[in-house]
């Protein structure tokens, strides 16, 4: 999203002339060079004058036969410019067309009711926020039928200012999708809420490395807190210690604590019993805390960051007087929820109030609606209908409707959406969300939204119906007759078909796997069902008893149909729209893993589309290393998602969106802040993995600690870590493993976590028991390192301290 971009490309008006049919009126504010009538038409859709009112999508520059070529070229000075815009791709940029479509009863006119729509084309996918506008523009046109009105509507969104729109990151975006907070990234708004800051109080809030600002709610909040009374005199007030009153109560014997045994994250007190407190004289198991944690823990104190005692700037600031402050940093009335932008649109004098969702990427266009599409094939009345094809039926008969169709997207089948006296706009709310469906929500593949039409119609049927793997919305039921499809989805009636043909257009292909060998060429899975060509996995319809004996077919508790239960168990207990697209999200990254571990174990390559699969590694002669890959409960179900998931996987090698996640991964895996390391495959392993070896657990700490050390990196790993995976707990286990050196890497990566605005709400979402944990290690930590520092002479090598889980009383009485 380009700031300085024109929002508004054209502004197009049609109506419907009862001699000459559909007449595109107005072209503003040049004439797009392109076919007058196929436009007409896709803003006239069939049946338009049965809805009172009803919106549709379309595209333009998508292919050959609807790209534009301006007829003026508007390359003055200070002139907005028309001209096409090519993407990363190499591709005309894409254009997408919002059309409101209206009918107005009048019994002076000879088919008694006026048609008219109006569209805007725009680059910005989320086209949704121009709704509001181009209702009034088309009220005024009703009214004053005329060019001024789309001048004036042109005018109006292109001055609409989103100048001080903050750009986020991918991995950014990421954390903002699965995250419920309104004050998320707020920092990034700091251009926006300048003018709003108190000259005397405020300040520049953005990423430092020093101080944890920018969160709403305390850190320690609900921590063993004490009143300021409880704690004895000369606070005055005073929530938090300075530096001063941290190096003088250093010198106070027996309080080894930084500050009075008072610790302090975010600016809150917390306060830790002097009997918890490592002993000060106990010595590290690596001999010194420098050593034990290398060179990251000594750093820690000189690279600007003031110490976890020093932390004192909060949201709410204490006065001496004891009155607490409201941060400038707190969210402003004009900034209600971070996750959008907000703009204003002045049209005829009406402030217009437009709110720009600022996680959303190419391949999500509108305001589409998973929940609903899901809703729509899974109700009681969905059926299933025409043969199994290996490429659709992952699961057999058994197939949720919902599989077969992110089966027959991701390997670019031919598929029609019918809605039939529906509403043109809400089959084509149905293609868009089937776009994102397959894209895994726009995080993951490409492709998509160049083969789709949320709207088609008869006049250019040739042309959409010639692109490989196109995706329509169609309201006229004789596309259903036409057989030009693989798959059509009736929206109405939940309806799903297989076309008769499909085994003739996409016949079965050897997957690569010999019939007895579905031992994996690497030795890591052990064969538990074979496998051999698709022919022997599903036969064309007159075979399907055979089909039904496969042993990984028909059965109901197959992974996608597991993934599936949970989709429905959530959106029965009201899960909302942001956690059903988080989690296709993850299944569609999970696919994709799948494919690569499959061109590993299966055809011996050495895969382009994912991280190598290396098993974590330790012994005499050996060199310690991490594991990388996509990681198995178990072997045997690993060979049987394999098995199950072959014939999908080869026929998504054929298509364009394999090509293009190629070309994705690799540069992701070139510009990642994270180098060198598969960090989904470490927190897997921190998650599911039983009896891991120590070595392990503290090799990924340690690769954490020295890989997250700037802010780009925090935001990568975060981004894996989200909410409703329990946020930061695969990494808090570390806080309590008995050896001590697990326990100081912990400390180090939240500490660096704590940095940064973004990581201290992740750390606020750990439970009482985690954070104490954390605020008492790192408390003792840092005191450990101010002494170390201090010491003119080399500690001696002592045994091993106390492990976290056996108290000192229990190791004398053994």
């Amino acid at each position: 999203m380009r700031a300085d971009a024109e929002h508004c490309s054209f502004v197009l008006l049609a109506d419907f002339d009862i001699d000459r049919g559909a007449q595109l009126t107005y072209q503003f504010p040049q004439p797009l060079g392109t076919d007058e009538g196929l436009i007409a038409n896709l803003m006239l859709p069939d049946g338009a004058e049965r809805q009172p009112e009803d919106w549709t999508i379309f595209f333009l520059n998508q292919t050959p036969f609807n790209t534009i070529a301006p007829v003026l070229a508007l390359d003055t000075p200070g002139v907005r410019s028309s001209r096409i815009e090519e993407d990363e791709d190499g591709n005309p940029e894409l254009l997408y067309v919002l059309n409101l479509v209206r009918t107005k009863l009048d019994k002076t006119v000879r088919r008694g009711a006026i048609v008219k729509a109006m569209a805007i084309c725009t680059r910005h996918s989320f086209i949704e926020i121009f709704k509001p506008v181009l209702l009034m523009a088309l009220d005024d046109y009703f009214s004053d039928p005329s060019q001024d009105c789309l001048a004036r509507l042109f005018d109006a969104v292109n001055s609409m200012d989103i100048s001080h729109t903050p750009k986020l990151s991918r991995y950014e975006k990421l954390i903002m999708r699965t995250s419920e907070r309104k004050d998320l990234f707020i920092e990034k708004y700091e251009d926006l809420m300048r003018p709003r800051v108190d000259p005397v109080q405020g300040r520049t809030n953005t990423h430092r490395a020093s101080e944890s600002v920018g969160s709403h709610s305390s850190f320690e909040e609900g921590i063993m807190m004490r009143t300021r009374e409880d704690k004895g005199k000369g606070k005055e007030g005073d929530a938090i210690k300075g530096p001063g009153s941290s190096t003088s109560s250093l010198q106070q014997p027996g309080n080894p604590s930084p500050s009075d045994n008072e610790f302090s994250l975010d600016g809150s007190a917390v306060w830790v019993e002097s009997g918890v407190e490592q002993s000060p004289h106990q010595p590290s198991s690596m001999g010194s805390a420098h050593t034990g944690i290398g060179s990251h823990s000594t750093t820690s104190s000189v690279r600007g960051r003031k110490s976890t005692d020093a932390s004192s700037t909060s949201s709410i600031r204490a006065r001496r007087d004891g009155a607490a402050t409201p941060a400038p940093n707190a969210v402003p009335p004009i900034l209600k929820d971070t996750h959008f932008f907000p703009a204003t649109i002045d049209y005829n004098d009406h402030q217009l109030p437009i709110r720009l969702p600022m996680y959303t990427f190419p391949e999500e266009v509108g305001d589409y609606s998973l929940i609903q599409l899901i809703q729509t094939f899974s109700s009681p009345s969905t059926s299933i209908s025409g043969p199994q094809h290996p490429h659709l039926h992952t699961s057999g008969n058994q197939t949720h409707p919902v599989m077969i169709l992110f089966n027959a997207l991701v390997t670019e089948k031919r598929i029609i959406f019918l809605g039939h006296h529906r509403p043109a706009g809400q089959v084509s709310s149905y293609v868009l969300s089937a776009c994102a469906l397959g894209s895994g929500c726009g995080t993951i593949l490409r492709g998509f939204i160049r083969r789709a039409f949320p709207y088609a119609n008869l006049m250019n049927r040739e042309e959409w119906e010639s692109i490989p793997g196109y995706i329509a919305g169609v309201t006229n039921p004789i596309f259903e007759s036409s057989g030009s499809w693989d798959l059509l989805c009736d929206v109405g009636s939940g309806r799903m078909v297989v076309s008769k043909d499909i085994h003739v257009n996409y016949p079965p292909t050897a997957t690569g796997v010999a019939p007895v060998q579905l031992v994996m060429r690497s030795g890591t899975l052990k064969a538990e069902g074979s496998i051999g060509s698709e022919e022997e996995v599903v036969r064309p319809s007159k075979d399907l008893n055979a089909v039904q004996k496969a042993e990984f077919l028909g059965k109901a508790e197959t992974t996608d149909n597991l993934f599936m239960d949970d989709i429905l168990s959530a959106i029965s207990l009201h899960y909302g729209e942001p956690h059903v697209r988080a989690r296709f999200a993850e299944y569609a990254a999970r696919f994709v893993r799948l494919a690569a571990r499959y061109e590993e174990e299966v055809l011996g390559l050495e895969t382009s589309i994912g991280y190598p699969t290396v098993t974590y590694a330790e012994g005499p002669g050996e060199d310690i290393r991490l594991g990388s890959g996509l990681c198995f409960s178990d072997e045997a179900a690993g060979t049987r998602e394999l098995a199950a998931n072959a014939s999908r996987i080869e026929a998504w090698r054929r298509t364009q969106s394999y090509e293009l996640w190629k070309h994705d991964f690799n540069k992701l895996r070139e510009t990642n802040p994270i180098q060198g390391v598969d960090v989904s495959h470490q927190l897997w392993r921190l998650r599911h993995a039983k009896r891991m070896p120590d070595g392990e657990v503290e090799l990924i700490m340690r690769t954490l600690a020295e890989s997250v050390q700037a802010y780009d990196q925090v935001v990568e790993l975060l981004s894996l870590l989200p909410p409703h995976h329990q946020g930061l707990l695969p990494l808090s286990f570390g806080l309590f493993h008995q050896q001590e050196v697990i326990r100081d890497l912990t400390v180090v990566i939240f500490n660096e976590l704590r940095s940064y605005p973004v990581g201290v709400q992740f750390l606020q979402s750990l439970n009482h028991f985690q954070r104490y944990s954390y605020v008492r290690q790192a408390h003792a930590l840092e005191a450990r390192i101010q002494r170390e520092q201090n010491t003119l002479t080399i500690p001696a090598t002592h045994a091993a301290r106390t492990p976290s889980n056996r108290s000192e009383s229990s190791l004398a009485g053994s």
